[in-house]
């Protein structure tokens, strides 16, 4: 039988090598094919791209940045490439020629491309551009020359920049004057960037003139406008590449340009639409206020609290923008309108006046959506759902969201190494969420940036996991979100219940618990009630800033508050309402720094650390929250829940998809990411991880035959990590990522060194997104 076996696995190894040699084979075929050699006509040659050569004979450092702005001034563009074959322009050149098969004008009206001919290229534009580019970065009167390199069927060419020294920055001065609007901006350069030594740059004026303005109009000077800043350089008083820097006002800036501006009224109108111009609206006023509806749409008491504007407040668009995202944020409106309506202003006034009405337009009470959806996750399951779901806006007129949701969904294990399990899956939700705080006292005035939410939600799921066993949940939770700022938000439930009812469990399901009392022990306990907290700090699409950050931390107690209301039983356990709770401490951080390259590249460095902690009722953490390694998610050179713990490794007998979970889990991530061709990106990446135990289960058992041996941390936990390498495409379309990552192992965790690359071992891991 299990000779049988092992040629029955020899046979699908050989197979599945065999594909891959089939399919390497054809896509070579393909790319050669694709030629475009003989299409180019005799008296042209492929303009196939320019670079940059900086002579820095002076030693000038810092010029990264300035070589990646002088290689976006290079025009125009040459034909794109994937794998070192030009397709869009193949097929370009395969319609011009009247091939109007189906293939052929599909490609072309989605990747085809006009030859770009060296022909096209204007030499002498490029090099004014780059001349130009340096008199605004204060390297006045550098050379640059272009040179061009020739190939059978292609031309390039190299730019050459004999770089001069640069003018650097001597003295920063403001032209004064007797009026407080001068006070206002000698305050604002005490922070200013332009320092003596900076180069000279017209960006840095630019950048300079914007916070000035910003920094002016949060003063209240509704009126102004960067436009009234002048920026003068003298060179007069040096010789050694010096400037003088002289800022001043235009003498034709308007005089309202130069007082502030306060709010002298404020006027909401929640429920806003066209319909409603020539209506007569009552007006509630609150806390000096006035709210303009028909009905009482949304309550002025609950409304009042996202307003950051105020009677008699100086203008601040800060503020107002603010308000309204704040706005925004609860959920009922579509869209929100901020205008400030200037008051009569007279010549001799030294304060103007504003009135803000904010117009505040609804999104539908009601609505009913049905979504097919295709889901995968971290466990190699994916599978069709049907999801239904119901909501009514501003339920109490306080903007608050009722939810009912109603989900099924097929699930089966894909990719190779799995052990082709499915399931099917049922789920009813129900959410109240309320835009503020619920709780015993008034906390509002403590959060500027964003209003708390308080949401009560209740969810019920039934899963049945082919031929194994039946789960039943139920979940019901309590608790608040809110922003504290662009980047960080905190998510904080002091009420999180769980509780799980395994049956209908199958011979073979009790075979497996019966042969891993570690694995039992988690299915133990079936109620969980704790307190959970989660902060995330993103930097991801919020920021300009060319290398961003991710940092997320979860925090999960649970059984700590029980045991002061629990009853003991003979057994030594605590139960709480006649069941056996879990009681157990989690915590886990997932840092990621993202470095970006230029032209679409980025590198990623992930670093992932999580350590549960059992204690009181429980050995060991409950199987849902265990930590897993493996997959499409995690080290992507092997099958999902497939390392650990530690050195422990089942025989090829008694191993399951249920024995590889722990309660520490470390993994670091390397990955490259590249462009390869119109939505198809590329990357390379490395992983590595592994779990652990925290107490051996050993302990759990008599036995020790039944123990996870090796499975638990210790000081050797580096050597016992496995760790894979891999590329992967990925489809693109507007965020929604369709991925395919093919990755091998490099090491085990029961070795010490690496092993050889096998690609018979290697695995294809499907996904929706990104790993991270």
């Amino acid at each position: 039988m299990a000779e049988r076996e092992y040629r029955k696995n020899d046979k699908g190894m050989k197979q599945v090598i065999f594909l891959k040699v089939c399919l390497l084979f054809i896509v070579v075929t393909v790319l050669s094919a694709c030629s475009v050699k003989r299409f180019i006509p005799k008296d042209e040659k492929l303009y196939s791209g320019a670079t940059i050569k900086i002579n820095n004979i002076n030693k000038i450092k810092g010029l990264s940045s300035l070589e990646e702005e002088l290689q976006e001034l290079l025009r125009p563009e040459p034909n794109s490439k994937f794998l070192g074959s030009r397709i869009g322009l193949y097929y370009h050149y395969k319609t011009e020629q009247g091939k109007k098969g189906f293939l052929t004008k599909y490609m072309n009206k989605k990747f085809g491309e006009n030859p770009m001919y060296y022909s096209n290229v204007s030499q002498n534009k490029v090099i004014n551009l780059i001349k130009n580019r340096l008199d605004n970065r204060g390297f006045f009167n550098s050379k640059v020359t272009a040179s061009v390199k020739e190939k059978k069927y292609t031309k390039s060419i190299v730019y050459t920049i004999d770089l001069t020294e640069p003018y650097v920055l001597e003295t920063y001065q403001l032209e004064n004057d007797t009026l407080p609007f001068y006070k206002e901006i000698k305050e604002e350069l005490k922070t200013t960037l332009l320092k003596k030594g900076t180069r000279y740059s017209l960006e840095s004026f630019k950048q300079e003139r914007i916070k000035i303005d910003e920094s002016l109009k949060a003063r209240g000077y509704y009126n102004f406008n960067q436009d009234f800043i002048i920026f003068e350089a003298d060179t007069n008083q040096y010789k050694n590449k010096r400037f003088d820097l002289y800022l001043r006002i235009k003498k034709e800036t308007p005089k309202k340009a130069l007082i502030p501006y306060q709010i002298n009224k404020i006027t909401v109108y929640p429920n806003h639409n066209l319909d409603q111009k020539n209506k007569v609206l009552d007006s509630t006023e609150y806390k000096g206020v006035y709210f303009i509806q028909d009905t009482v749409f949304f309550k002025p008491k609950r409304l009042h609290n996202y307003l950051l504007l105020n009677k008699d407040d100086f203008y601040n668009p800060q503020n107002s923008k603010i308000t309204s995202k704040r706005l925004s944020s609860i959920g009922t409106y579509k869209y929100v309108n901020i205008q400030f309506d200037e008051k009569s202003y007279q010549e001799n006034d030294s304060l103007g006046s504003l009135e803000a009405n904010i117009y505040l337009s609804p999104l539908n009470k009601r609505s009913l959506g049905l979504e097919l959806q295709a889901v995968t996750k971290s466990n190699n399951f994916a599978g069709p759902g049907l999801s239904i779901n119901y909501r009514n806006r501003n339920l109490f007129s306080g903007g608050e969201l009722l939810s009912l949701t109603g989900t099924v969904a097929y699930e089966t294990q894909i990719g190779n190494n799995t052990q082709n399990l499915n399931g099917l899956k049922v789920g009813l939700g129900a959410s109240l969420t309320f835009p503020r705080l619920i709780f015993p006292w008034d906390l509002t005035g403590r959060f500027k940036y964003g209003v708390p939410k308080t949401k009560i939600s209740f969810d019920s799921e039934y899963l049945s996991r082919s031929n194994l066993y039946g789960l039943s949940s139920f979940t019901s939770s309590f608790g608040y979100h809110w922003d504290a700022n662009k980047y960080l938000s905190h998510q904080i439930n002091p009420i999180n219940i769980n509780y799980v009812k395994l049956f209908n469990t199958t011979s073979d399901f009790k075979d497996i618990l019966e042969k891993n009392a570690f694995l039992q022990s988690s299915f133990d306990q079936q109620f969980i009630a704790g307190f959970t907290y989660n902060l995330t700090y993103s930097e991801l699409g919020r920021s300009s800033k060319k290398n961003q950050i991710f940092f997320a931390s979860n925090l999960d107690i649970a059984g700590g508050a029980l045991s002061l209301l629990s009853q003991n039983t003979s057994a030594g356990k605590k139960t709480f309402l006649g069941l056996e709770y879990a009681q157990y401490a989690k915590v886990d951080i997932d840092f990621r720094y993202y470095l970006g390259l230029g032209k679409e590249q980025t590198l990623i460095t992930r670093l992932y650390g999580g350590l549960g902690i059992p204690y009181g009722n429980s050995s060991v953490l409950p199987f849902t929250k265990q930590f897993f390694a493996g997959g499409p998610y995690s080290v992507r050179g092997f099958a999902s829940r497939s390392i650990g713990p530690g050195r422990y490794n089942g025989s090829t007998t008694n191993s399951t998809y249920f024995d590889s979970s722990g309660d520490i889990r470390l993994e670091a991530n390397l990955e490259y990411r590249f462009p390869i061709y119109s939505l198809i990106k590329g990357a390379l990446f490395a992983d590595a991880g592994n779990v652990w135990l925290y107490n051996n289960s050993s302990s759990l058992e008599e036995d020790n035959s039944l123990s996870l041996e090796g499975g638990q941390f210790s000081s050797n936990f580096i050597n016992e990590l496995a760790a894979s390498v891999g590329a992967g495409v990925r489809v693109d379309i507007q965020s929604f990522v369709i991925r395919f990552d093919l990755a091998t192992p490099v090491k085990q965790p029961i070795s010490n060194s690496l092993s050889t690359i096998k690609l018979s071992n290697t695995i294809l891991n499907f996904a929706i997104g990104y790993p991270f």
